[in-house]
């Protein structure tokens, strides 16, 4: 290319770097743009952060238990146990009363056979009579030492009273009772109690006596309701004083007792 072809071209480049300077933007706009990028309120400009993905712990509670004492044991006191008491047994030698008192005067409680087991439970403070529970029977009823077999000892058993069935609600107890002495013989008398001959047991005196100076438990039995006197031998010279009790008897038990007003 030639010179001239040259210089003509030049003023065309010039006009277009002209052109493009007068369309673009001028410094004003250029800096208010720059400003705007750098202000916080233009979220197109800002950069949204991403979450993290690690999670916040969540605090565990910690639980504080206070300790439960462990209560003191006591030591178990030892049970010491008694031993129970062993009455003497008693085998029935021959057929016999039973009987609710120890001595003969009394009524017919029960009959004895032989080869009956059974255990000592009382004696009586003024006979050799023995108050026996018989196994086949359901109440105590007093036995002589005569018909009876012992083994143990009886002196460990108590002393005890015997218990009268009654008081009768059939009978009234005798009325009008009265003693009368001439010496040492003193007698006893009463008016009858009327009874059905079929509950008539007759009368029952209780009575303590004197006799050689030996103070004597005496009970007697009359056999019916006719028989309404009766005489003892009773002395002086015992330091207890005589006297008694007087019972009608039928055949379900006594009537009340009566004291006997014994003569001096």
């Amino acid at each position: 290319m030639d010179y001239n072809q040259s210089v003509g071209k030049l003023p065309v480049f010039f006009l277009c770097l002209t052109f493009i300077a007068a369309c673009g933007p001028s410094a004003e706009q250029i800096a208010t743009v720059t400003a705007s990028a750098d202000s916080p309120t233009t979220v197109a400009w800002s950069k949204t952060p991403t979450p993290t993905d690690t999670p916040t712990e969540t605090p565990t509670a910690t639980i504080t238990l206070t300790p439960t004492e462990t209560p003191t044991l006591s030591p178990t006191p030892t049970i010491t146990l008694t031993p129970t008491f062993a009455f003497p047994s008693v085998t029935v030698k021959m057929q016999a009363h039973c009987r609710y008192g120890p001595a003969k005067a009394f009524l017919h409680a029960a009959d004895l056979y032989a080869g009956d087991t059974g255990t000592v439970r009382g004696r009586y403070a003024n006979s050799a009579w023995l108050q026996i529970k018989v196994d086949r029977l359901n109440y105590f009823c007093w036995a002589a030492p005569s018909v009876v077999e012992v083994q143990g000892d009886i002196t460990t058993v108590y002393y005890t009273e015997p218990k009268l069935p009654g008081p009768s609600v059939l009978y009234a107890p005798p009325a009008k009772v009265y003693a009368v002495r001439q010496g040492d013989q003193v007698t006893v008398t009463w008016e009858r109690v009327a009874m059905t001959l079929d509950d008539d047991r007759g009368y029952m005196l209780d009575v303590f006596v004197c006799q050689n100076g030996a103070y004597l438990w005496w009970p007697v039995s009359l056999p019916d309701q006719y028989q309404a006197s009766y005489t003892f031998t009773d002395q002086a010279g015992c330091p207890a004083p005589s006297g008694g009790k007087l019972y009608a008897v039928e055949k379900h038990g006594y009537t009340e007792a009566v004291p006997i007003p014994w003569p001096p």
